[in-house]
Formats: C-alpha cells, sequence, structure tokens
C-alpha cells in the first residue's frame, strides 16, 4: 500500500474561480496565468477547467508547447518575453505572443530575419523595477516597435507591486498607474494592467482590455489577511491530504519531535501524520499551525520532520490509524482550511506552499462522489 499523503486537484474549483474572475473583470479578456506548471497544479490536470478563458499566460516555451499539444488554439503569451533570438522561430510556429522589456529582445525582434507577425506586449517599468522599460524611454521603444513590419499588435503592459494594500502610505496602484497613463496616453495601442489583486480591488476603475488572472485562480486570497479567500468567494484548487499512521499517549512535561520545541503541559493525545518537508510542508511552520482531522480543526505540535508531523487530537473524538488529516483544502466532509491560514504560520505565502508540493506526492484529480483518478 503506497503512503498515503496525496494532493487533490479540484477541478471544479478552478472553474469556478475563473467565473470570478469574470464578473470582477465583465468587460475584460481574461487570461489564465499558467506559469511554474499552473502554480504547482500541472498544466494538464487544469487545462480542461480554464479552457474557457481567453487566453494563457505564461513564462516557457515548453509549457506553451504543452497547451498547444492539448488542443488550445487561442492566445498564449509568454510573460517574460523571449529568452534568446532562437525563441523567435518557435514564437512564429507556435503563434505565441510575448513581452518585450529590454533592449536586448527589442534587438532580437527587430533584426529578425524571417516574415513573422507577432502581438506584442510592451512592458514598462512603472515602479516595480524588475522588468520593463523606464517610462521616459517607454515611447522611443513603442515606435520603434509600431514600424517594425513584423509586428502586428502593440499592447501597453504594466505590472502592479503592491495592487493588494498600500504603496508608500498612498493607495497601492495610485502613483504606479499615474505614471503609466501619462506615458502612454498619447500612443496608441491596447492595455493589460490587471493581475490578481487589482482584478478584484481595482478593475472597475482600470482601462485594461487583458486582465491576467494568476493566484485567484488557484483559491488563494491576492490580499490576505485583509481579505481571506471566503471574503472573495474563492474556493481552493488543491488540497494536501493525508492520514494518521500513529497514536501518542503524552503525560505532562514530556516533548515532541527533534529539538523538544513543545512540551506537553497536560495530558494529552497526539497524531502522528505522513507529512514532512520532503513533501513540501514547511519545516519553519511553528506550533498551533492550523490541521484539519476528521474535518475538524486542530494544531500542529513541535517541529516539523522530513516525513511527518505531529497533530494534537486531544479533544477530537474517533481517531485511528487512518483518520483523514488536511494540512491545507478541503475535506471529504466539506470543511475548507485556506491554504493562506497555514502559509502566514510559515511566514509564506499560498503561492509557495503550491509550487512547494514535492515529486514524491502524487497527485489525483476529484471526480464525482470523491473518487480519484491518480495523474
Amino acid at each position: 500500500m503506497p503512503r498515503p499523503i496525496r494532493a487533490i486537484i479540484h477541478q471544479d474549483a478552478l472553474a469556478h474561480n475563473l467565473k470570478i474572475a469574470r464578473k470582477y473583470a465583465p468587460q475584460h479578456d481574461v487570461f489564465a496565468v499558467v506559469k511554474a506548471n499552473a502554480y504547482g497544479h500541472g498544466i494538464e490536470r487544469v487545462y480542461s477547467s480554464l479552457k474557457t478563458a481567453d487566453g494563457f499566460a505564461l513564462l516557457d516555451i515548453d509549457e506553451a508547447k504543452r497547451l498547444r499539444a492539448l488542443g488550445w488554439t487561442g492566445p498564449i503569451l509568454l510573460l517574460e518575453g523571449i529568452f534568446s533570438a532562437q525563441d523567435l522561430f518557435d514564437c512564429a510556429v507556435f503563434q505565441l505572443s510575448f513581452s518585450i522589456h529590454s533592449e536586448v529582445q527589442l534587438k532580437w525582434l527587430l533584426q529578425h530575419p524571417e516574415p513573422a507577425q507577432f502581438d506584442i506586449f510592451l512592458k514598462m517599468n512603472s515602479g516595480m523595477n524588475r522588468l520593463g522599460f523606464q517610462p521616459e524611454h517607454y515611447p522611443e521603444v513603442w515606435r520603434a516597435l509600431h514600424s517594425c513590419t513584423a509586428v502586428k499588435s502593440l499592447t501597453h503592459m504594466m505590472h502592479f507591486s503592491d495592487a493588494d494594500g498600500e504603496r508608500l502610505g498612498q493607495a497601492g496602484i495610485d502613483v504606479q498607474l499615474k505614471t503609466f497613463e501619462d506615458t502612454v496616453r498619447d500612443l496608441p495601442g491596447e492595455r493589460s494592467v490587471c493581475n490578481s489583486a487589482a482584478i478584484l480591488r481595482h478593475c472597475t476603475q482600470l482601462t485594461s482590455k487583458t486582465v491576467r488572472a494568476g493566484i485567484l485562480l488557484y483559491g488563494s486570497s491576492p490580499d490576505f489577511p485583509k481579505h481571506s479567500s471566503q471574503d472573495w468567494n474563492l474556493q481552493p484548487s488543491m488540497s494536501l491530504r493525508s492520514e494518521i499512521i500513529a497514536i501518542q499517549d503524552l503525560q505532562p512535561k514530556q516533548t515532541v519531535g527533534y529539538g523538544s520545541t513543545f512540551q506537553a503541559d497536560q495530558a494529552m493525545k497526539i497524531g502522528i501524520v505522513a507529512c514532512g518537508y520532503a513533501d513540501g510542508y514547511q519545516r519553519s511552520s511553528a506550533t498551533g499551525t492550523p490541521v484539519l482531522v476528521n474535518g475538524i480543526r486542530t494544531r500542529t505540535i513541535g517541529r516539523v520532520s522530513m516525513d511527518m508531523l505531529a497533530v494534537d487530537i486531544t479533544e477530537i473524538k474517533n481517531v485511528e490509524i487512518g483518520s483523514e488529516v488536511v494540512l491545507w483544502g478541503k475535506s471529504r466532509s466539506g470543511a475548507i482550511l485556506a491554504i493562506d491560514e497555514v502559509a502566514a504560520m510559515s511566514d509564506t505565502i499560498g503561492y509557495e506552499l503550491m509550487c512547494g508540493v514535492t515529486a514524491r506526492v502524487p497527485f489525483f484529480i476529484e471526480t464525482e462522489g470523491y473518487d480519484h483518478v491518480s495523474i
């Protein structure tokens, strides 16, 4: 019998969350962001639920090829653009649009030797200072691309650094948005400025033909803890589940795990769970990290080890070897533990937990009646 830990992909939740994106961006084209292998979910596992999107956005040409192999014929946007001049040939063959954010990429495109027609997303650095052209240089680059015969369309693009809250004491999008608007005002072209946080919090006030829905599709709140996933009516798209594999009775002053970081102050019962940092659960998760046992909320205790962790089952009835444990996501009973809560106890975010599930954890797709098909 295999080790009981598994990651469950909830396809209905993915489709639901895409509808939430459309609810907040009803006049916009919604691109589903599936970078990092669909945030750790697997492109092939999410495709059927997200193929009603207007396009997909990702980083790697190999992932774009996987989408084409699945039958997708619509737009695919390479968010970081091309990484070599050779990539332009793949972009032509597989009909990929891409960002231009550097002088090197611009040179490769302007010198491309074969006839082609590319949809270009020209990226501005409006203050995040990762990728993009500075505002004072942006119009010059736009003019160079506008006169390039290989360019079919030009979309103005930027990325908000603080759409989930404030930026330097002001509303998070104000400074960057003003910089962007002032720069592109007299330059023709559509716009793409919205990430998940901007879709949910600001979309009605923004001009953005294309919005890029990322983390919200996977059921994590982009502005947690100000808003939970339940506040936005998002559903968890991934559950990490395991089982109790041993039960111990503790007496007062007995300790648990490496380093004896937890000491019982009273008699208690603990369950040992087949899940550890080698599965992608954070070793830094502190005692008190929430967990569900048989659908009932409890807490981890002691230090997470490579293959196991301990949970407090003192007040939970009918726990036995094989009882269900939900590390994040949804239990078979329907109880939900938001991934954002678990991540916060490790001083990280839900993105990292999703992307960090390791190769030794088998993935399953949820089907009707909670039977599961391995994939």
